[in-house]
């Protein structure tokens, strides 16, 4: 395989009829003059460059400094013998063609001549006329075989392309494209693009609008180094009979920005949209491809590829069917910024889109051989281009499912978040219709039979009927107390809200227990900043949490201890910190302790923390409870605003 970029009869391009090209020349090798001369002045009149010599060393100088096409090569020189440079000849020399002459007419002779390798053999004497026949003969039998080698390489070239796109299209129809996935198949396309067995272009840059849709900015690139790469690939891929993308996905993503040099230029292209004038933004948004040629002034060529209406606002009527294919616009300007960029005059700019939206742009050149850029360079690379566009099309189709899905799942769990809620309000709103009811039933008996026994404990002077009416007003009182709990939490939760220090409420809530605690021996601490806020509270609510943490609280030291009350500020949040020295909550209770009717004393309802919570939760605050040594901590948060 020649390497991206030899140069080679391979590479000749030769008109019908014509037999020599590029500064070739045939060569007379003949020890005569009197033959050589004559016979180099009938080729050249016939339209053939002629050098002529008279030893083998003269041929090999001939070699070394022009372009042979043929050599006509006496068998009997006088430094060597022709025969035995044939085999050296076609080594070294393989599109040489090589016609021998000899004096002896002798069929063993000829036989071994072809045998070596020699196109054609000539006896000698032979007339101008013949000797010119054999030598059209085989420099169009040459030239043949170079249009056959030609050939050759174009159907490889187009069993690249077509292999190519047949997996990229098998890839893209059966999976959904990740961005990861975006960037291997675009890495193909580029490899694809610039392949010696591919477009053949030296580099090709991709560059695609951002997620906003604001800047066209440089994604991949592949130069001169990656080039070689894809030639490798290509020869593993006929070797090990391997499939394109298998290779493609193994190749390092860093082949991408291995040469410096298209690293630099990728990273350095980010342009905004609203550039009207820059070249990769009329192509992208008006999908054209436009190629720059040095020969006609670095003017941009339009390309219309479909002809299709684009929907940005900036270019309402960008596609005149009435236009020509391929045309010169006056409207677009030298793009000097591009060719700076590129350092490049000669290169060309293929669209990236589809019917919704538009995507991007490639951009190819041969910055290293200078070759043109031909109809069918350009035709060929936006084949690539549709399939790159289908790629990203597709990567685009599964973010935004992925997103969609993403958007389900959380409407999903706010859905089910919601019947919960509303399940629990169902409940609690039974459980209000019937605690209700129960407190209404039982709270005027309940009040009767503790009236009754104090007035009884008053009037009697008997000792034991003293005992027996004290049992029954302290069990009176208990189920006063819990009918209170009860008419607490079922009563309307409707908020009367203004503007209070929460120290302010919790100094005058403390008040009311204090003769209690005294009597207990608990000691009390509060700490308030100075420049503490005014919250917007409900102060019967917030002095009904108060009362219920602070007897748990006292509930929690019946021996005695310290109740801490400390208010401070963090950022946009008042946190209030209620701390006791008392026995503190077993570990496998703390995950259980708000929950309706959760109680771990022997007399208790189970709805005080419960009652605490809700009315945190209408502040829009938090809660939470956590073990000390000693003691337990709540942790109460509420917002300034």
């Amino acid at each position: 395989m020649l390497t991206p970029y030899s140069i080679s009869p391979q590479h000749i391009s030769l008109a019908p009829g014509q037999l020599l090209t590029n500064g070739e020349v045939v060569v007379i090798i003949d020890d005569d003059p009197a033959i050589r001369a004559p016979l180099a002045q009938y080729l050249e009149e016939n339209n053939l460059a002629v050098v002529e010599g008279g030893s083998a060393a003269d041929l090999h100088a001939c070699l070394a400094n022009r372009k042979v096409a043929m050599v006509l090569l006496d068998i009997g020189l006088p430094d060597s013998s022709g025969a035995e440079l044939i085999p050296e000849l076609q080594s070294r020399y393989p599109d040489l063609a090589i016609v021998m002459l000899t004096g002896v007419a002798d069929l063993h002779v000829a036989m071994d001549c072809i045998r070596k390798g020699a196109d054609d053999y000539l006896a000698k004497p032979a007339k101008f006329s013949e000797i010119l026949f054999v030598v059209r003969k085989n420099l169009e039998k040459r030239r043949l075989i170079f249009e056959n080698r030609k050939y050759q390489e174009e159907l490889e070239q187009a069993h690249f392309r077509i292999q190519l796109m047949h997996q990229l299209s098998l890839k893209m129809n059966t999976v959904y494209l990740s961005t990861v996935e975006l960037d291997k198949l675009l890495l193909a396309i580029l490899v694809g693009i610039t392949a010696n067995e591919g477009l053949r272009f030296n580099r090709a840059f991709l560059a695609l609008f951002d997620d906003a849709g604001k800047y066209l900015e440089g994604r991949l690139a592949i130069g001169t180094t990656c080039r070689e790469t894809a030639a490798r690939v290509w020869q593993e891929m006929q070797q090990k009979d391997l499939k394109f993308l298998d290779i493609v996905h193994n190749l390092s993503t860093s082949c991408a920005f291995e040469d410096q040099d298209v690293n630099v230029i990728i990273r350095q292209m980010r342009i905004p949209v609203s550039d009207n004038s820059n070249i990769l933004i009329r192509s992208a948004l008006e999908r054209r491809s436009i190629r720059i040629d040095a020969g006609n002034g670095g003017r941009p060529i339009l390309h219309d590829r479909h002809a299709l209406q684009t929907n940005h606002p900036s270019y309402p009527n960008a596609f005149d069917r009435r236009n020509p294919i391929l045309e010169t616009s006056p409207l677009l300007p030298r793009p000097d910024q591009l060719i700076d960029l590129l350092k490049e005059e000669n290169f060309i700019v293929v669209p990236l889109f589809s019917p919704g939206r538009s995507f991007g742009v490639i951009i190819a050149d041969n910055f290293v051989t200078r070759s043109p850029i031909l109809d069918s360079h350009l035709n060929a690379l936006e084949l690539f281009a549709s399939q790159a566009s289908l790629a990203i099309e597709h990567s685009h189709l599964y973010i935004d499912m992925q997103k969609k899905l993403r958007e389900l799942e959380e409407l999903y769990q706010e859905l089910a978040k919601n019947k919960d809620q509303l399940v629990q309000a169902e409940r609690y709103s039974a459980l209000g219709q019937m605690s209700a009811q129960m407190v209404h039933n039982i709270r005027n008996p309940v009040t009767a039979i503790g009236g009754v026994a104090r007035l009884l404990n008053r009037r009697t002077l008997d000792d034991s009927l003293r005992k027996y009416s004290e049992v029954i007003i302290k069990e009176s009182e208990r189920l006063e107390k819990t009918l209170a709990d009860l008419r607490d939490f079922v009563e309307d939760t409707t908020s009367m809200k203004e503007a209070a220090l929460f120290s302010d409420i919790t100094r005058k809530t403390l008040l009311l227990l204090q003769r209690d605690m005294e009597a207990q021996h608990i000691t009390i601490a509060v700490e308030a900043p100075a420049d503490e806020p005014r919250l917007l509270l409900d102060r019967r609510r917030i002095r009904q949490m108060l009362l219920q943490l602070f007897r748990n609280a006292m509930d929690a030291m019946p021996d005695g201890g310290k109740l801490s009350i400390s208010i401070s500020r963090e950022d946009d949040q008042l946190v209030a910190l209620i701390r006791d020295t008392g026995t503190g909550i077993q570990d496998n209770f703390l995950g259980k302790v708000s929950e309706t009717f959760f109680t771990t004393k022997t007399y208790g309802t189970g709805m005080g923390l419960t009652l605490v919570e809700r009315i945190i939760k209408a502040h829009n605050g938090t809660f939470s409870l956590h073990n000390t040594s000693p003691g337990a901590e709540v942790v109460i948060r509420l917002p300034c605003t």
